[in-house]
């Protein structure tokens, strides 16, 4: 079975990578169709799971600021217009900072720089606006009053759904490896149906160094990213905001955000974990994790060092050698595109990647370095937080 008519683009991938690229589609008046295998921001994908932070800081990378400036407004925008539910949550963010201080002071100059408006305290001033927490190690903190949470997978749902009523095709297909050189004139699916258009973008997060083993295949890192929600005291309200904001202590390589909608105080680690298959690896927590987290609540929110774990989740970052974007075109096929690497930190950044791509696309825009293909490496080399 083919398509009647080419689209004139096929976006795969119904992440939010691949949602918001569609949407900028089809605004622009594309025929695009969008495809995943599993649904948009399914269990198994990087933009499943409740919640993501979206946050300004970004030490002295000014780019990802400025695109979580505007990615904010865009998310803002679509929920009013879309839907009555609360799909971004402004907790606030905070920043905290230990000894090593370089990045702290370096996210505060760039925030100056660009406008966004934040708070500075030092440890007394910590310690009376949020006597919950245990400030062991903790020096000075910076809260962003105005970020906090997307609720994710209804926050991707909610941009699928725009994207149709403004043209764009939704379709539940496997796509498989695009095979030729040259341009590429349809891809195939597992039912063998054809789907031909002008222009591709394959936006398949851990899923591209599988796609694309060849170009990808070493040049993707997928990681085990475990996540745990500890049940807050019966009718205690200090975990969930206003009294707490989502928060991030960047020397521990460690963050979590509060009680939303009662699924309790979420925690993970954002160092990487072992690199991982995302068809196959365990979504089953580890003990070794287990402990590792009941520790550090027990060390940083010291009235929940009995709480229960009520809820964990086993997901995935999709990491390049150092955590840049990839958004680039395939090497040998002149009309196949890459929107990838999100690396932990890329959900928020959804419409701002969305613009980006369909800048390449259709008008020719000027190409950001740091998201190309070349400079992405075989071995990982951390360099965005």
């Amino acid at each position: 079975m083919n398509s009647q008519k080419p689209y004139d683009v096929a976006v795969i991938g119904a992440g939010v990578f691949g949602a918001w690229t569609a949407w900028h589609l089809a605004r622009r008046g594309q025929r695009v169709a969008l495809i995943d295998a599993y649904g948009p921001a399914h269990s198994r994908a990087s933009s499943g799971g409740e919640t993501r932070i979206i946050r300004m800081g970004y030490g002295a990378d000014e780019i990802y600021t400025r695109w979580s400036q505007r990615s904010l407004v865009q998310w803002k925008e679509l929920f009013a217009a879309r839907t009555q539910e609360t799909l971004f949550q402004e907790t606030g963010v905070l920043w905290l900072s230990g000894s090593d201080d370089a990045r702290f002071r370096q996210t505060v100059a760039t925030l100056t720089r660009c406008g966004v408006p934040f708070e500075q305290m030092d440890i007394k001033a910590l310690e009376r606006r949020f006597p919950q927490m245990g400030l062991a190690g903790i020096t000075a903190g910076l809260l962003e009053p105005q970020s906090g949470a997307l609720m994710a997978r209804r926050a991707v749902a909610a941009v699928v759904e725009d994207a149709v009523q403004q043209g764009a095709e939704y379709r539940n297909a496997q796509v498989l490896t695009p095979t030729g050189l040259g341009r590429v004139h349809h891809v195939a699916t597992n039912h063998g149906e054809k789907i031909a258009a002008g222009q591709f973008v394959f936006a398949c997060g851990p899923w591209l160094g599988k796609v694309f083993p060849d170009v990808l295949g070493a040049r993707i890192f997928p990681s085990r990213q475990e996540v745990f929600f500890f049940g807050v005291p019966a009718g205690d309200m200090r975990f969930a905001p206003p009294a707490l904001p989502t928060w991030l202590f960047q020397e521990g390589l460690v963050y979590g955000m509060p009680d939303i909608e009662g699924r309790g105080l979420k925690i993970a680690f954002d160092e990487h974990g072992e690199r991982v298959d995302p068809d196959t690896q365990s979504r089953i927590v580890s003990p070794a994790m287990m402990e590792m987290v009941r520790k550090y609540v027990a060390r940083r929110f010291p009235a929940l060092r009995d709480a229960p774990i009520v809820e964990t989740r086993v997901c995935q970052y999709e990491n390049t050698s150092n955590g840049d974007f990839l958004i680039d075109r395939h090497p040998e096929m002149e009309n196949v595109w890459f929107a990838g690497g999100g690396s932990g930190h890329g959900f928020k950044h959804g419409p701002a990647i969305g613009e980006y791509v369909v800048g390449q696309l259709l008008d020719g825009n000027a190409a950001e370095a740091r998201f190309s293909l070349e400079t992405k490496d075989t071995v990982q080399r951390r360099a965005v937080y």
